[in-house]
């Protein structure tokens, strides 16, 4: 089945079925934005990914609450704009419908907002953003060809202090010339890029940083803005799709990133062309890109000399490049990630992912009119 018949079909099954039942369920009927939250979960399915708490608990203790109510509610904190959990917790309070929708019945029985702290902490640490993403992508794109690959960044600013920066070895001098008769000198070591061809996507990602630092950054006018935080790295697709995403520290310079971003994607989904900015002009990075089959278009980076124009058929194709920053717009202002109030790499990632998976369905219900 075809991406487009699909969502219809799932969508039609929402409209016939699920909303007449929801009105006759709850106590007033459904606005345009409870719909819209409606359908996003039932693409989304972010409960099946939660583990069920048994029924016979041994330890001793209070039992943990049913997390798949919460994991539901987290996707609505991303849809509603939520800047933090108490947010979250009066709208859940005061607005019987999504209490309902989320799976909490009275509003006497909402868990804490401690617990729902607690609970995001576990899905931190269980990268349940990640999981659901990569499932989303399976799901509907993993049979599609797709035609572009748009690869950028944006500065995600964080709410911690920076870390600070260690300080450097100092390098042992390599002597001049050739080496004499019978000396053996160390080789020079490898540049990441150089690592990251012969490493898979893991482990070239599990040498990335990933503390909050301060990070610098052109803008589309040139000039320099600086920010504390993060960088949230993303590869979209023709449509607006969010394809692999992850985040960094803010000083990591984004060719850093591309080779890894580059395997991730080509083991999920099928595609012809790789767009990228003058950040990602790097021959090992074309070399990489051409190797998994695909076709690299890279704005010229000039470095300090004359910038030698693209091809007319590569800049023509170039122009699709801008879904990149659309999906980057949206994110900040529409899904929550301009405005992260939470700390540490792990939680500033799932805040973050919930709103990548957030706008992958709100770009399928696009998709489907």
């Amino acid at each position: 089945m075809k991406l487009t018949e699909k969502i219809s079909w799932l969508m039609g099954r929402v409209q016939r079925s699920l909303f007449p039942h929801l009105n006759e369920c709850l106590p007033t009927p459904l606005t345009e934005q409870e719909k819209r939250l409606v359908s996003i979960l039932e693409i989304v399915e972010v409960e099946r990914y939660v583990p069920r708490i048994v029924t016979r608990y041994r330890y001793p203790g209070r039992k943990p609450l049913d997390r798949q109510s919460l994991a539901r509610a987290f996707v609505a904190k991303a849809l509603y704009r939520c800047p933090t959990t108490s947010d979250l917790h009066r709208a859940l309070q005061s607005t019987a419908n999504l209490r309902r929708i989320c799976g909490f019945g009275t509003a006497s029985s909402l868990p804490s907002e401690a617990t729902f702290s607690r609970a995001f902490a576990t899905f931190a640490a269980g990268s349940l953003g990640n999981v659901v993403h990569d499932a989303l992508v399976a799901e509907y794109l993993s049979h599609e060809l797709i035609g572009h690959i748009s690869r950028d960044s944006t500065a995600i600013v964080g709410r911690e202090k920076p870390a600070k920066k260690a300080a450097k070895e100092p390098k042992p001098r390599r002597k001049r010339g050739r080496p004499a008769k019978g000396e053996r000198r160390e080789a020079a070591p490898l540049k990441r890029l150089d690592r990251q061809v012969h490493q898979t996507a893991e482990e070239a990602i599990g040498e990335l940083p990933t503390v909050c630092d301060r990070g610098t950054k052109q803008n589309a006018k040139g000039y320099k803005t600086s920010w504390n935080g993060y960088k949230l790295h993303l590869d979209t697709n023709d449509i607006g799709l969010p394809i692999s995403a992850f985040v960094t520290s803010a000083s990591l310079h984004d060719s850093q990133v591309a080779i890894p971003l580059i395997k991730m994607t080509s083991n999920k989904v099928t595609y012809l062309y790789d767009l990228m900015d003058a950040a990602y002009d790097a021959q090992l990075i074309a070399e990489t890109s051409r190797k998994f089959g695909h076709v690299p278009i890279a704005d010229r980076n000039g470095r300090g000399k004359d910038v030698v124009p693209m091809a007319p058929h590569e800049a023509e194709r170039y122009k699709i490049r801008s879904c990149a920053e659309r999906a980057n717009s949206r994110l900040k202002e529409d899904f929550g990630a301009s405005n992260v109030m939470v700390k540490g790499h792990s939680k500033v990632t799932l805040h973050l992912m919930l709103g990548v998976v957030v706008l992958f369905a709100d770009q399928l219900l696009r998709l489907a009119g």
